[in-house]
């Protein structure tokens, strides 16, 4: 039996612009287009490895920035790594921690050499330069480590973009050094750069040349899902994936909503992470074909149906709509739980439909058909 690559990505079929195919990596293959359960800090929230597994992901997201706070990476290292640590035997993607330094530090010095800042758990002083994000990152045994960079705030000015996109490349470079300084981890492991330059196209593109130089395993597109609202988000999408290699899988850093990753998929991103699906089920919403619903509304009271009925969830095969909204109206724990099991099987169902249309050639007809049925409602609002 051939032994499984580091990493490699083949590509089984296209359909315009987007792409199905497969990541394979020592711990399993990666199917295409992919969504990654977000497991913050060692764990997706109210689920168990194995049923997040059962629900169809390949691959979890681990959060740098949390996991180096508490219980800290070393310790993690200690203790066997991070798959061992939570129990999932099956690839990881890391994070670099750059975006929730910025975001949920309470103080943050910016510099050439990284960020100073101070927990938000304790107020401990911290500093992430590049060289320390890949670091922690091997120290958690990471199987796709993410460079660090620099989060360009939104709006800003051309110059400011400029700025924040140049230093990005600089310090990828120096993630990039740091990674392959990294020993067996380096030789087992993956490396993604990050795209940066805001809205603009010229600096997309400038960002986009420097980061093939220097040369990586994929390429995320960074610097969106922040506030710029879908229809900006797709106009940049229309131009940042092809600007990045056609044989490595590009990432869409923190999106997103259903009919948002449809889009994006339309536009040739092949990974895609959020804490939608489990943040929205610890808060009552779930996801369904015809668009979210909030299942503490009283209207569902007395709902003998499931939450989706033409999901195959176990949660959907199992309890009615009102048994959910009588947990979730009582806060048990139970509720949050069913909630997250199905918005996940949700997200991982809608994959495999991408990845089917993808393949047949029908995907136009299905994004339409998609959008044509499901209505968008305003998300909770955020948190981990």
């Amino acid at each position: 039996m051939t032994a499984a690559p580091r990493f490699a990505f083949d590509i089984h079929a296209t359909d315009g612009a987007a792409r199905t195919g497969t990541i394979r990596m020592r711990r399993g293959d990666i199917r295409t287009p992919a969504f990654m359960p977000v497991g913050t800090a060692a764990t997706v929230k109210g689920m168990k490895p194995a049923d997040v597994r059962a629900t169809g992901a390949d691959v979890l997201l681990g959060n740098t920035y949390h996991l180096m706070l508490r219980p800290t990476a070393e310790r993690v290292a200690r203790l066997g790594g991070l798959h061992r640590f939570m129990g999932w035997d099956r690839p990881i993607l890391t994070d670099s921690g750059g975006y929730q330094v910025m975001s949920l530090s309470e103080l943050t010095k910016q510099s050439e050499d990284g960020v100073a800042f101070k927990s938000h758990i304790d107020g401990s002083r911290h500093m992430i330069t590049p060289e320390r994000s890949m670091e922690i990152q091997r120290l958690l045994g990471s199987d796709i480590v993410m460079v660090f960079d620099e989060c360009t705030p939104h709006p800003a000015t051309y110059d400011r973009s400029a700025a924040s996109m140049e230093r990005s490349m600089r310090w990828a470079v120096r993630s990039r050094n740091g990674f392959d300084s990294g020993g067996e981890h380096a030789e087992t492991s993956a490396l993604f750069g990050i795209q940066q330059g805001s809205m603009d196209k010229g600096l997309r593109r400038t960002s986009a040349d420097q980061l093939i130089d220097i040369g990586f395993d994929g390429y995320a597109v960074g610097g969106l899902a922040v506030g710029e609202g879908q229809e900006q988000m797709f106009a940049v999408l229309d131009f940042a994936p092809g600007q990045l290699p056609a044989d490595r899988p590009r990432y869409l850093m923190g999106v997103g909503k259903p009919d948002d990753i449809v889009g994006a998929v339309e536009r040739g991103i092949d990974m895609f992470d959020c804490v939608l699906p489990t943040r929205s089920g610890r808060t009552g919403q779930a996801f369904t074909r015809d668009g979210p619903i909030n299942i503490r509304n009283a209207k569902f009271a007395e709902d003998r149906g499931p939450l989706d009925p033409e999901c195959a969830c176990s949660v959907c095969a199992t309890w009615e709509r009102a048994y959910i909204h009588h947990l979730v109206r009582s806060d048990e724990i139970l509720g949050a739980m069913l909630m997250t099991e199905h918005n996940l099987a949700f997200y991982q169902s809608l994959m495999a439909d991408l990845r089917g249309a993808i393949a047949a050639g029908t995907l136009t007809g299905y994004a339409d058909a998609f959008r044509a049925r499901y209505v968008r409602v305003k998300e909770p609002a955020d948190g981990a």
